[in-house]
């Protein structure tokens, strides 16, 4: 039995709260990782196979992507067991439901992400009062519909692009996982000159050497469809992507997909981790052994926690591209002249960066974490 101290460190996590309802067939779980900066800011992830420890890991990245963007939050994560193309009337039950479980909740504020979007957030705030990532109508900034996190990707990938021994002109771009993050930061990415040659989804793998038309294949993916439907290319089975050579490759969808098991296949020379925790610890440093550069999660799409936080604190719509490029930009940058300068792995030091700015915040509390 999994012991309930089995994911506690120094700095959390401070809660671990389950749901669950049987009469509606909810259950979900809510990390509270640490709170010592501020209120914790994290999504609400949906999906049939989400579990106790992604989440913890999530909530983690959560805080360390938040101290480290100088954020006014700590960091937390929820996750809601289930399909999120289910009928949106059964959906709209379980978000509203979990939204309730957790109203007693104020050091937690809930965000979308991956099968969560900015209704399911308006749906916690008419419960609850409490969310970002909000549809315009409601006073938001919708997130997902503007870009934001992909707007963070695009500024992590030009600061690394000449570090990676590249020019970003011209360069060829995978995305794994082309939803709401990986179109957004192929759209970018794509007017700096690079070109959109891989893209893969749930149903398989869309490849084009030539280059691929990031509008036309959005529009296919905003009617329902998938990659493969677009009317060009090769078309190969989902992990096909994997091996598919270019300069950046952006994992934009779950959780360690690339591992032990598969970072040989990996041909790039730059890795930008457009999801939170797709690379596995192990991956991490044999891509660092081979040369390639990988830029954490934490560090490249921070851009989504940002614009939600603006949100909160009641900013601007138009400040949160100049902000999420400035905060991006800068923590790239830093990131990098420490690796050159000593050495480690890039997650190492920008996990040092984080927990710098974690500590003295810690430090001004009784409780440390809370």
């Amino acid at each position: 039995m999994l012991d309930a101290f089995t994911y506690a460190d120094t700095y959390g996590p401070a809660r671990i709260i389950y749901i669950y309802e049987p009469r509606i067939a909810l259950k979900g779980v809510l990390v509270i990782d640490n709170v010592a900066v501020g209120p914790a800011i994290g999504g609400l992830r949906m999906a049939p196979d989400v579990n106790v420890g992604e989440c913890f890991r999530l909530a983690r990245a959560m805080t360390l992507k938040n101290a480290a963007a100088g954020l006014a939050h700590g960091g937390g994560k929820s996750v809601l067991y289930g399909d999120p193309k289910m009928p949106a009337r059964d959906k709209e039950c379980l978000i509203r439901a979990m939204a309730c479980a957790l109203r007693d909740c104020q050091d937690y504020i809930f965000g979308p992400d991956m099968g969560t979007d900015e209704t399911c957030m308006g749906w916690i705030r008419d419960e609850i009062g409490r969310a970002v990532g909000l549809p315009e109508s409601l006073g938001g900034i919708p997130l997902d519909k503007i870009g934001a996190t992909g707007w963070g990707v695009r500024h992590a990938v030009e600061v690394a692009a000449p570090v990676a021994g590249f020019e970003l002109s011209g360069a060829r771009v995978v995305v794994q996982g082309f939803g709401a993050v990986g179109q957004h930061a192929a759209r970018f990415l794509s007017g700096t000159g690079a070109v959109l040659v891989g893209a893969a989804d749930s149903r398989g793998t869309l490849y084009d050497p030539q280059g691929i038309d990031v509008g036309a294949l959005m529009d296919l993916k905003n009617l329902g469809k998938s990659v493969v439907d677009y009317p060009k290319g090769q078309k190969l089975d989902r992990d096909a992507v994997i091996e598919l050579e270019c300069e950046v490759w952006i994992p934009a969808a779950r959780p360690d997909v690339i591992n032990e098991a598969n970072v040989d296949r990996l041909r790039t020379r730059l890795v930008a981790q457009g999801a939170n925790i797709p690379v596995t610890a192990a991956a991490e440093k044999t891509l660092h052994e081979r040369g390639v550069l990988c830029l954490p999660d934490f560090i490249a799409n921070a851009g989504g926690v940002i614009c939600g936080a603006l949100e909160y604190h009641g900013g601007w719509k138009g400040l949160v591209f100049d902000v999420v490029a400035e905060k991006v930009r800068a923590n790239t940058e830093q990131m990098l002249r420490r690796v050159r300068q000593e050495g480690r792995l890039p997650r190492d030091i920008a996990v040092d960066m984080a927990l710098s700015v974690l500590r003295k915040a810690m430090a001004t509390r009784r409780w440390s974490i809370y």
